[in-house]
């Protein structure tokens, strides 16, 4: 049963605050978190990402940056991050984890890239590769409610 999902990038800045603004939305019922491996712990989320998000008319302007801590991690029952390489640095943190954690792009196999620091169409594109991935977990995570 899935109550808690986790979403993790690096900063937690960019990539999984957009995540978990979209996961929330497509799952009200459900309890959505991010975090990052390296957080710029209590920044916001970067402008373009709340620029983007608001166009679409969720509101992340509150969200700010957390590490990702064994608390966190383990109360998560799905993990959702960006890269395997995350996934691996996750499972060796916090070996709980491990059956847990898959890419947001697992089930299509892709990665979605960093945009920090980059321009615009970066963030647009990998606000593409996160819906795609949103879409293809949503109806998984439904049916395991």
């Amino acid at each position: 049963m899935i109550n808690t999902v986790l979403v993790v990038c690096i900063g937690n800045i960019c990539r999984s605050p957009m995540a978990e603004g979209l996961l929330k939305q497509a799952l009200p019922d459900i309890n959505v978190v991010s975090a990052g491996l390296g957080a710029l712990t209590g920044q916001p989320a970067d402008p373009f990402a709340i620029e983007l998000m608001q166009e679409m008319n969720i509101d992340i302007s509150a969200h700010r940056a957390q590490q990702l801590g064994r608390p966190i991690a383990t109360a998560a029952d799905l993990i959702l991050v960006m890269d395997n390489e995350q996934r691996q640095d996750i499972q060796r943190l916090h070996p709980a984890t491990t059956g847990r954690v898959f890419r947001m792009g697992e089930l299509a196999k892709f990665d979605i890239p960093d945009p920090y620091r980059d321009a615009r169409t970066a963030f647009e594109n990998a606000l593409q590769l996160i819906q795609r991935g949103v879409e293809a977990w949503v109806p998984r995570i439904r049916a395991l409610r």
